[in-house]
């Protein structure tokens, strides 16, 4: 079947067997075009947009997953390996406008953020899953996401600051939190890592603040999700001064819970999920106003018996336009390029002097955590008893380690979402915002000579580039991180709080729940949890302090 592909001389080059067709493709809607080639050894491929090769579209397939106009033009793809290359057919792609769409997004962003390990407050489970779920959920809206582990603070502060920079007039914007928080006068507060015990305002982040500084960006569609408890915590501590919210009619709060009280994860052996999260992610996705799809989550967690009477999901909104997270996206403007990365499986393929090939794979789980894994490719006739090693680099010794438990649920998720196979060596990095410069990764291999029974060593070395969240954060690295806390101290120092033991990380083989956060609180003061309440200070002294650092520091 094969003779009348192959030319008669032909010595293993690619041949192409299948060109990309032309689809019809609306703005929003996944491009997916495919080529096939037959070669030995098997050909690599590239793909190309208008004479630019496109960075990691390099498989058969090329998947855009929300399309823009900016995506109209000439594709081809290059089909190589060591004995040549050949090229597909060209093919012109002309991607729908989208002004017969009654809404659509100029842009779609989303920051998420996970804190799972705490200083000096119970652990939690259910975040990591929660955040990496969401993750991929959003990527399938055509959202452009950042998903980040264990922040603290200052981190915290950039982060949302660098989300902020992206926003602008017809953006979606969605930032999500699950991690320890509370509810203090009607305004929320994120429990950053590295927040003491016991914590005031100053050691936390304030959801409204945050929410004023989205909507002077103009955007169509703010969603706010919060996966935290709203237990009232110390309403002695004095607060600044609050400010009203434009009424731009564009807001949508998802509380994981109704005020004073808990959210729940449900542990069901080694996975957890928050309860929250359960019911949002099989609801997202669904073609409606977003409210509608809250009050579908919040209709399911009403009838869930694990949670009834404990926790209630409550939904606050002044959006006035049907607008709904599977809108379209139509722009023809530039993106950010460092905002979002993919879950793509990076590989590249090392061959040590003996001739033993080792592949290494790079894969991104979160936008701060990485999994770098090597795969021993077969070996020659004349060598056995091999062994890999990857060595820690010694520039990351201290944030390479999470605990076990924590590392070992992360690590689920890949084997849960992606084709798993033996590996024979594995190294976690974690934190990678951190990680300021190029990482140098060495891989040992150990084997036997069959010839002379004796033991040999070889080491080969690949520099690991500095990461594109890295350099997100790089624009803080000359500034001290005790100006970027920000807020100034409460007046009255709020009493000591004792926090409920928290069994969230207790593992177990039959489905439960248990509260995310849990505080005793004797006082109790009078609640208005309206989205017009802000307090601002946090992100205006992250402002200040962005431009006591340097030049290039832009406050939103």
């Amino acid at each position: 079947m094969l003779k009348g592909l192959l030319p008669e001389l032909w010595q293993g080059e690619p041949v192409v067997v299948l060109n990309p067709t032309a689809p019809e493709v609306k703005v929003g809607k996944p491009l997916q075009l495919q080529c096939a080639a037959l070669g030995v050894p098997a050909p690599h491929y590239q793909w190309y947009h208008n004479g630019i090769p496109m960075k990691h579209q390099k498989k058969k397939k090329l998947l855009i997953n929300s399309a823009k106009l900016s995506d109209s033009g000439t594709y081809l793809c290059c089909a190589a390996n060591g004995q040549g290359e050949h090229w597909t057919d060209a093919l012109e792609i002309h991607i729908g406008a989208c002004l017969a769409d009654p809404f659509f997004a100029t842009d779609k962003v989303a920051l998420l953020v996970g804190n799972n390990h705490y200083w000096n407050h119970p652990h939690l489970m259910a975040p990591i899953t929660d955040v990496f779920e969401l993750s991929l959920l959003l990527k399938r809206l055509g959202f452009r996401v950042v998903s980040l582990l264990d922040l603290n603070k200052a981190e915290m502060l950039i982060a949302v600051n660098q989300f902020l920079q992206l926003l602008g007039k017809g953006v979606y914007a969605v930032f999500y939190y699950a991690g320890h928080g509370y509810e203090h006068s009607g305004r929320n507060y994120m429990v950053p890592i590295d927040a003491p015990q016991p914590y005031a305002p100053e050691n936390c982040i304030s959801v409204q603040r945050i929410l004023q500084k989205m909507q002077q960006r103009q955007t169509a569609l703010n969603l706010i999700l919060l996966d935290t408890c709203r237990k009232w915590y110390n309403p002695q501590c004095a607060l600044s001064q609050v400010q009203p919210l434009e009424p731009w009619g564009n807001t949508v709060y998802g509380y994981a819970t109704s005020e004073d009280a808990e959210a729940y994860e449900v542990q069901d052996g080694e996975f957890s999920s928050g309860i929250f999260m359960k019911y949002l992610k099989k609801h997202i996705l669904q073609e409606k106003k977003v409210t509608h799809v809250l009050e579908d989550v919040l209709e399911d967690i009403g009838r869930d018996p694990l949670v009834t009477g404990k926790q209630v999901m409550e939904i606050k909104h002044t959006l006035k336009e049907a607008r709904a997270l599977t809108d379209p996206i139509c722009t023809t403007g530039p993106t950010a390029e460092l905002w979002g990365h993919s879950h793509e499986l990076l590989k590249e393929t090392l061959t040590f002097p003996c001739g033993i090939q080792v592949e290494l794979r790079f894969q991104v789980v979160f936008s701060n955590v990485m999994h770098v894994s090597a795969k021993l490719q077969t070996p020659p006739p004349h060598v056995t008893d091999i062994r890999l090693l990857l060595c820690r680099p010694a520039e990351v010794q201290e944030l390479a380690v999470l605990t076990d438990c924590q590392s070992d649920r992360v690590v689920s998720l890949l084997v849960s979402l992606y084709e798993q196979e033996e590996l024979d060596c594995v190294l976690r990095l974690y934190g990678l915002q951190k990680i300021q410069t190029d990482v140098l990764l060495q891989l040992d291999l150990h084997y036997t000579q069959l010839g002379t029974k004796q033991r040999a060593c070889e080491s080969l070395q690949k520099i690991l580039q500095k990461s594109l969240l890295a350099k997100l954060f790089s624009q803080k690295s000359s500034a001290n991180p005790s100006c970027m806390v920000g807020q100034k101290a409460a007046a009255t120092v709020c009493p000591k709080a004792a926090p409920a033991v928290n069994a969230a990380h207790e593992r177990s083989s039959s489905l439960r729940a248990e509260p995310r956060h849990s505080w005793q609180c004797s006082n109790q003061s009078n609640i208005c949890s309206e989205p017009e309440e802000n307090d601002e200070s946090d992100l205006s002294s992250l402002c200040s302090a962005l431009q006591r650092a340097g030049p290039g520091q832009n406050c939103p």
